[in-house]
C-alpha cells in the first residue's frame, strides 16, 4: 500500500472516529439551561423557588448522571412534562427507578405525553408511580405554599386522552384544553399559576386561557439545529417549527420548551444536547 494510500485511510479513520464522538456527545451530554422568571404576581416567599423541569426521556438511561445534576441544583420540585417511556421499546422499570431517585431529591409532579397512550401500558405506570409517591396532575392542580402565600401548580394531560365526545362538546380539541385549564386556574384560585403541559405547539391555547407560566416538551427541539433555524422537524409542528426551544411569550403567557433528554423515532440529535431546564422563580413585588 503505499503512502497516499495509508494517509487517505488515516484521513477517513479520523472522520469517523471525529463523528461518532460528535454524535455521542450531542446525545449523551446533558446541557443545563436556566431560566431566571419574576414577575409582580408570584409572592415574596416564592422569591428563590426552583423548579427542575424533566421531559421526554424516552427510557433513556443516563446511569446516574442525571440524578447528579439534579442533585446539585437542589430543586425545591421536580416535574416531569411527559414522555418519560417510549411506545417503541417500553420500559417501565427503567422509568419508575428514574422517577424514585428523582423522589429521594425533591417532590415529583408528573403530567403524560403522547408517549404514556400510544404504548398502550399507561394503567401499569400510572400504578407504580402511585406506589412510589409521585404526583399524577392530569387535569388536576396543587396549591404550593410558603408561610401563608401559595401559587398554584396546574397539570394538564396529553391531547391523546381526549374523549371524541369531550371534543364535540365543546367543538374542538383547543377549546377543550382551554376550558379544562381555565377550570383549573379557577379552582385554584391563586394569583401566579404555573402550567405542565406536554405540548408546545399549544401556545395559543395557554395564552387564550391566561397561564401565567408553562412548561412544555415534545417537540426535541426540533432534533436537528442549524445556524439560525430554530430546528429543523419537530413533532406535531412538522418542518421548520416555530416552538423547540426556549422561552416565548404570547399576550400575558409565557412558556418555557424543553428540549428533553430522550430520542424517540428518529434515533439522533444534532446541535441539539439533551436538556434539563431549571427554572428560579423571583417575586417583583418588592
Amino acid at each position: 500500500m503505499n503512502s497516499k494510500k495509508i494517509i487517505g485511510y488515516s484521513i477517513i479513520l479520523v472522520f469517523i472516529i471525529l463523528t461518532a464522538g460528535y454524535l455521542y456527545y450531542q446525545n449523551n451530554a446533558i446541557e443545563l439551561s436556566i431560566y431566571d422568571f419574576e414577575q409582580e404576581n408570584i409572592p415574596e416567599t416564592f422569591d428563590g423557588y426552583t423548579i427542575a423541569q424533566v421531559s421526554d426521556l424516552h427510557n433513556k438511561e443516563y446511569n446516574g448522571r442525571l440524578t447528579t445534576e439534579l442533585e446539585e441544583q437542589n430543586p425545591d420540585i421536580i416535574v416531569v412534562t411527559g414522555d418519560v417511556i417510549d411506545r417503541n421499546r417500553t420500559d417501565i422499570p427503567v422509568a419508575v427507578q428514574a422517577m424514585e431517585e428523582m423522589m429521594n431529591i425533591a417532590p415529583v409532579y408528573f403530567v403524560t405525553g403522547n408517549h404514556e397512550l400510544a404504548s398502550g401500558v399507561y394503567p401499569e405506570l400510572q400504578r407504580e408511580i402511585d406506589r412510589i409517591g409521585v404526583i399524577d396532575l392530569d387535569n388536576s392542580y396543587e396549591r404550593l405554599e410558603i408561610e401563608d402565600q401559595e401559587i398554584g401548580l396546574i397539570g394538564i394531560e396529553d391531547p391523546l386522552f381526549l374523549l371524541l365526545d369531550d371534543i364535540m362538546e365543546v367543538g374542538s380539541e383547543e377549546l377543550l384544553i382551554q376550558a379544562r385549564i381555565e377550570g383549573l386556574i379557577e379552582e385554584a384560585g391563586t394569583d401566579f399559576n404555573l402550567l405542565l403541559s406536554h405540548r408546545a405547539e399549544l401556545m395559543s391555547v395557554y395564552a387564550a386561557a391566561d397561564v401565567d407560566l408553562a412548561l412544555t416538551g415534545h417537540a426535541h427541539g426540533g432534533q436537528i439545529r442549524l445556524p439560525f433555524i430554530n430546528g429543523l422537524f419537530a413533532p406535531s409542528q412538522g418542518f421548520l417549527p416555530d416552538y423547540t426551544s426556549g422561552q416565548y411569550s404570547e399576550d400575558n403567557t409565557h412558556m418555557i420548551v424543553s428540549r428533553g433528554l430522550g430520542n424517540s423515532i428518529f434515533p439522533l440529535r444534532i446541535n441539539n444536547r439533551p436538556e434539563l431546564v431549571i427554572v428560579n422563580l423571583h417575586s417583583s413585588s418588592n
